[in-house]
């Protein structure tokens, strides 16, 4: 590797440790930030809602800048808008206003993120040498994780809430420096962007998140049912602008394919899961056992570690052996276990033999599951769609997880309410309320397995590719290999542990990955800018 390509490399995976750490370094601040700025248990949601939604609703367009300005460009102006963000999220003095800094922040890493994974196989276009940064970006996603954790409750504890945004400023002003020296420009290719289906399917997902969260919240401004409907309206119409835009966001026959549909259905519900029990397990421990945010970043630790071991350990080595769909299936099967322990923790739990266990068995499964998945989504892509499905792929991930909070933290909040009317004692209610949260999480996770049983049976045909074969079609020729040699091969009999726990380790880990999704190769490049 040479220094040139080792410092840019560094850069980029800089950039996506922080995206990483936001998600989940956040999370552990949530009570206190809650407490200080006065949000309603639902509202609070969106400290972390606001966020996940701007970034999953940019995803397709920030890609697509990426193919047409230069994904240098895309990458340093997404970077300067996500420190200035998180500028303005740690000198927020009320809630509205943090709120608007996490959106601002979502769009900002959205577009930095959008192109990281595809710049990395650029920079690195030999199998060796890309094998091995690729395990350094898989790495740093999960110990971003890992990281987020434990760093925010020792931020809170020492300096305050307000410190878990500003420490990215003076990460985010080095990276850009030194990005602007060792980043080159990529190709570009000729098109043009289609601005209002972006900004229509966004709108849809904020909408849609906020009838959700709506259902906890006695002050919605409106009632949850014309919410939803505002939310529906707008992904029609975002449906019929795909039909007729010229240059459409994500072209309507991508989503004829049964495969995909049902690939980024399980997906969605995989990730509503995993970010909605991080959040509600950070609540649990806080509110119900009591751990400060220092001992809840601790308490969290052991999940994305097991993650990260098996993500880059044993992962590979079953799905090569049983096949992505086997593994998927084992794993979601303990992950809704796994939720299923957890609904049933008592009032006073310990935390060694009540959660530890239960966190570590998560912390297999979402090691084995998210890769097996996005495999699985990406089979059957051509060359020619590969940026697309990556980048719906990758949509489906936030989507997910923004929906998946939502859903828990609305459960959890009017569960929560319903037993303290009846005159229960609060820690009994809040044991309640976190529970069937718990509850609902496993079966999102049922559902998924269910999709997976029997809608991802057999893998779909690889397109045909013009001319020579793409590193798309090479992947997606290996995951049906895989797959297809999986069907001929004994059951599997061996317990692999699962799910969620890591939620926003995997869920955001597993975002930027895909997120990095590769330049559309649809049409031939238009101007080539010489490397700065």
């Amino acid at each position: 590797m040479s220094p040139s390509r080792g410092a840019t490399l560094a850069v980029l995976c800089t950039v996506a440790l922080m995206i990483v750490l936001d998600s989940t370094i956040v999370a552990v601040a949530i009570p206190a930030i809650q407490r200080d700025l006065g949000f309603t248990p639902a509202g609070v949601a969106w400290v972390v809602n606001g966020y996940l939604v701007a970034f999953a609703g940019l995803l397709l367009l920030a890609g697509r800048l990426g193919d047409l300005l230069g994904a240098r460009r895309v990458f340093l102006t997404g970077l300067t808008v996500f420190t200035a963000a998180s500028l303005l999220c740690g000198v927020a003095p009320n809630a509205g206003l943090l709120v608007a800094g996490r959106f601002v922040q979502g769009a900002g890493g959205a577009l930095a993120s959008a192109v990281i994974l595809g710049m990395i196989v650029r920079l690195f276009p030999e199998p060796g040498p890309q094998a091995r940064a690729m395990g350094i970006f898989s790495f740093t996603q999960a110990g971003g994780a890992a990281i987020g954790f434990v760093a925010g409750g020792v931020l809170t504890d020492l300096a305050g809430w307000p410190a878990i945004f500003l420490i990215n400023v003076p990460f985010g002003v080095a990276a850009w420096f030194f990005g602007r020296r060792f980043i080159l420009d990529g190709d570009r290719f000729a098109g043009r962007v289609d601005v209002l289906g972006a900004l229509l399917i966004t709108a849809g997902l904020s909408l849609g998140v906020y009838a959700i969260v709506a259902v906890g919240e006695p002050t919605s401004p409106a009632p949850a049912w014309s919410l939803a409907a505002g939310a529906f309206l707008l992904v029609v119409l975002f449906l019929v602008r795909q039909g007729k835009a010229p240059e459409p966001l994500i072209p309507l026959r991508l989503l004829r394919r049964p495969w995909l549909l049902a690939a980024s259905a399980t997906m969605v519900l995989i990730m509503a899961a995993g970010m909605g029990f991080q959040f509600v397990n950070t609540l649990f421990l806080q509110r119900v056992m009591g751990f400060d945010t220092l001992r809840t970043g601790l308490g969290f630790l052991p999940t994305p570690i097991v993650i990260g071991l098996v993500s880059l350990v044993v992962a590979a080595r079953l799905t090569a052996r049983f096949g992505p769909r086997r593994v998927l299936l084992t794993g979601l099967l303990l992950l809704a276990a796994g939720l299923a322990l957890l609904s049933r923790i008592p009032a006073a739990p310990s935390y060694v033999v009540d959660l530890l266990p239960a966190l570590i068995i998560m912390g297999l499964g979402v090691g084995i599951t998210v890769p097996a998945i996005m495999m699985l989504a990406m089979a059957g892509a051509s060359s020619e769609d590969t940026g697309l499905v990556s980048g719906l792929n990758n949509t489906a991930q936030q989507a997910g997880a923004a929906l998946g909070l939502a859903v828990l933290a609305a459960v959890a909040a009017s569960r929560t309410s319903s037993r303290l009317a009846a005159g229960v004692a609060e820690p009994l209610a809040l044991r309640d309320g976190y529970s069937s949260a718990f509850l609902v999480g496993a079966a999102f996770v049922a559902a998924a397995a269910l999709i997976t049983a029997t809608a991802l049976r057999q893998p779909p045909p690889t397109p045909p590719v013009p001319g020579a074969a793409a590193p798309a079609a090479a992947s997606s020729a290996v995951v049906r290999a895989v797959t297809d040699s999986a069907a001929s091969a004994p059951a599997v009999s061996a317990p692999v542990r699962a799910v969620p726990g890591a939620a926003a380790s995997a869920s955001v880990a597993s975002g930027s990955v895909g997120s990095g999704s590769a330049p559309s190769a649809s049409r031939p490049p238009a101007a080539a800018e010489p490397g700065k």
